[in-house]
């Protein structure tokens, strides 16, 4: 009874607890603690400077490689904006030469005008001066007709001679066909200007046709030239981000390489240490105190690093720990050993306390516990163990290599 209401009462926490990690993206620590609540028995391991040391080393390789590609992007966008920038300069200047070809044409339109208007002005002279040719030869064959002299016959007759008969009739002939002369240039005239006022007109239109066009087209070059402009700065935002990005990057890999280095100067320190220790003093098991509640530390701690290892890696472990307290280079009690700071990983996370008061080492680990309080080691004097990596050698068992 008191289990289904200690798993109900911790069930309900667990489903909070989820809930809160989930709002907060915190979905690890929330696997984690589904696992602490399982009834199966679970491995974690001590995330060991090796191992972060390796995780470091992946982190800057994915670190690398997105900076490549926010890189490739970032040249990608200058030169997209290259590009733009030189569609605006030529577009620029395509608007440049279309103002200029405007005016010009407003100023041909303009002297066309005055061309046409002063045009209209001979062609209105040249029309008076054919009215008034016209009616002054009217006037003089109707001043014949119609002076005192009642008979053009009689113009003739009276010429007195036949000589001034013919200068009489000569001279009415001269006059008329100067009129017909006079008429005829006059009319010539007024049609060559009506045709020069009619291709001007024509020019005109002509050229009114043109600026048209060309209008339309400066008006279509000026909203190609807001839209680059727009582009080009929607890409200098783009530019900016990347480059704020790649800032940010940058200094995440330099922090990563900070803290590979201060890794590998971790595990350079733990080789030396534990060298240190192996050619330190050793104490006897017979010399060691345990204290009340030692036994179940050690196999709690045995199951947190080892609970899903066979017996042999829990018994390792538990050795791996004896030994410390036997070396003089570590301290000298149970507690101090496995509380001693950054040593195990389950300390720091808050798991061994929930194993310790959750009563969650199982009897294999207790088994353990006791035969390595014993002074049973079937991993010599060693003192470290973590998952096996390439170059590190030790005692194999299970998951783990010990050394």
């Amino acid at each position: 009874m008191k289990r289904k209401s200690f798993k109900k009462k911790h069930g309900r926490l667990l489903a909070e607890r989820i809930f809160r990690y989930r709002h907060k993206g915190r979905i690890a620590l929330a696997l984690i603690a589904v696992i602490l609540f399982c009834d199966v028995p679970s491995i974690v391991y001590a995330a060991t400077t090796q191992e972060q040391l390796d995780e470091a080393l992946e982190e800057k390789e994915e670190l690398d490689n997105k900076i490549d590609e926010n890189q490739e992007t970032l040249d990608g966008l200058e030169g997209v904006g290259a590009g733009l920038k030189e569609d605006l300069q030529d577009l620029n200047t395509q608007l440049t030469e279309i103002s200029e070809r405007l005016t010009e044409l407003n100023g041909q339109i303009a002297q066309k005008e005055l061309e046409i208007a002063e045009t209209e002005a001979a062609l209105e002279e040249a029309r008076a001066t054919e009215a008034w040719q016209y009616t002054c030869m009217v006037e003089r064959i109707q001043y014949i007709y119609e002076s005192g002299e009642t008979d053009y016959l009689e113009i003739l007759f009276s010429a007195g001679s036949f000589s001034a008969l013919l200068n009489s009739a000569d001279y009415l002939e001269a006059i008329a066909e100067y009129d017909q002369k006079m008429l005829a240039s006059y009319e010539e005239t007024r049609m060559l200007i009506e045709e020069k006022e009619a291709l001007l007109q024509q020019e005109k239109l002509e050229l009114e046709s043109l600026v048209l066009e060309a209008e339309s087209e400066k008006s279509k070059i000026a909203g190609l030239i807001s839209q680059t402009a727009d582009r080009i700065t929607a890409n200098e935002d783009e530019i900016a981000a990347a480059e704020e990005e790649m800032k940010r990057l940058e200094a995440e890999r330099r922090q990563t390489e900070e803290d590979i280095e201060a890794l590998r100067k971790q595990i350079e320190e733990e080789k030396r240490l534990s060298q240190l220790a192996l050619n330190s003093t050793w104490r006897d098991i017979s010399e060691i105190e345990f204290a009340d509640g030692d036994l179940k530390l050690l196999a709690s701690i045995i199951y947190c690093e080892a609970g899903g290892e066979p017996y042999e890696g829990q018994l390792a472990v538990g050795a791996v720990v004896i030994n410390r307290m036997l070396s003089s280079r570590y301290p000298d009690t149970m507690v101090e050993v496995i509380y001693q700071r950054k040593q195990f990983s389950p300390v720091g996370s808050g798991r061994l306390e929930l194993v310790l008061t959750t009563n969650r080492a199982t009897a294999s680990c207790y088994q353990a516990a006791q035969e390595a309080m014993s002074g049973v080691t079937n991993v010599g004097s060693c003192l470290y163990f973590r998952t096996p990596i390439p170059g590190l050698t030790g005692i194999n068992i299970g998951g783990h290599v010990f050394y």
